[in-house]
């Protein structure tokens, strides 16, 4: 079996494409529907960061925690929101509102759709779209 891993890569295929913020933090985000559920349910720890775009389809984005941090920093926070937005259907607009969360305040209950979950706790940052830090 698979490990999770910071590579954006589960059980031989590549999931996520991967990024890294000015503070050293592992961004992950998920390249389809089903991808982000492997990044989401498979991938991604209990106190990792998940962010995504709160009315658009797109991309699940991960941001590793391993030190187990209360918050990300600002100036990841702002990145990580940003590859939502810019993997989003939004990609194209100004701002972008971006929901994000602790992994384990998302929930992937039985029968929902590829890419699909529900949230228990969240906050929501505004966020300009880009794909390429």
């Amino acid at each position: 079996m698979s490990t999770p891993s910071d590579d954006g890569v589960w059980r031989g295929r590549s999931v996520a494409r991967v990024f890294e913020s000015a503070d050293g933090m592992t961004i992950l985000v998920g390249r389809s529907a089903e991808d982000n559920d492997v990044l989401t349910v498979r991938m991604a720890r209990p106190n990792d960061f998940w962010l995504h775009a709160a009315s658009h389809s797109g991309a699940h984005v991960v941001v590793r925690n391993p030190g187990n941090l209360e918050r990300m920093s600002r100036d990841t926070l702002d990145l990580a929101a940003s590859l939502a937005a810019g993997y989003s259907g939004g990609h194209q607009g100004g701002r972008v509102a971006v929901h994000y969360a602790r992994r384990r305040d998302v929930s992937k209950p039985h029968g929902l759709a590829p890419g699909k979950v529900r949230l228990r706790r969240y906050k929501v940052v505004q966020a300009r779209p880009r794909r390429d830090p």
